[in-house]
């Protein structure tokens, strides 16, 4: 039977809160949100209560620690993106072609994705990305540069822009 488990990492960013089902992630819950409210939530959604199970995120701890060293530019890790579907998904399962140390606008992904109207759309895509940091939607900016908001704050966007070396450059070109 699959199990849902969690467990809280410390990062340069603040506390973590790590959900996984079946072995993939399916949440990260960045130190701006409510870890009670989002373990109850994803309890309710796969109808089993969360056990704290840390041994289950061995991989995923190790690889967190490896890109806050700066040693690690893409994740390899199993992941589910949960009830995401159309074109939600379709942003969702895009952003991680984004490259390390690299943006690009929110126009330009609606670009990339044959929908060029649809700036906005990726905006709340991005804002309801449940895998923050590995699925990297920090990496999303305004057309003017400007890096936009983040549900862990904009603090810690731009510190991970900076630790990628990606702030305060124009956006990149097309994929």
């Amino acid at each position: 039977m699959a199990r849902l488990n969690y467990c809280e990492v410390e990062s340069p960013i603040g506390q973590l809160l790590l959900i996984a089902y079946d072995e993939n992630l399916v949440r990260i819950g960045l130190d701006a949100e409510d870890f009670v409210e989002l373990r109850a939530a994803y309890s309710r959604k796969y109808r089993q209560t969360a056990e704290c199970f840390p041994a289950a995120f061995a991989d995923a701890v190790a690889q967190l620690k490896a890109y806050f060293a700066g040693e690690l530019r893409a994740f390899s890790l199993p992941v589910d993106f949960g009830s995401g579907s159309g074109f939600r998904l379709a942003v969702q399962r895009f952003l991680p072609q984004i490259e390390y140390g690299q943006t690009l606008s929110y126009g330009q992904i609606a670009e990339c994705l044959g929908n060029p109207g649809a700036a906005r759309a990726v905006g709340t895509a991005c804002a309801l990305n449940p895998l923050p940091i590995v699925v990297p939607c920090h990496r999303v900016v305004r057309a003017d540069g400007n890096i936009g908001r983040y549900a862990g704050g904009v603090a810690a966007k731009q510190f991970l822009l900076r630790l990628e070396s990606a702030v305060e450059k124009p956006p990149a070109g097309h994929l």
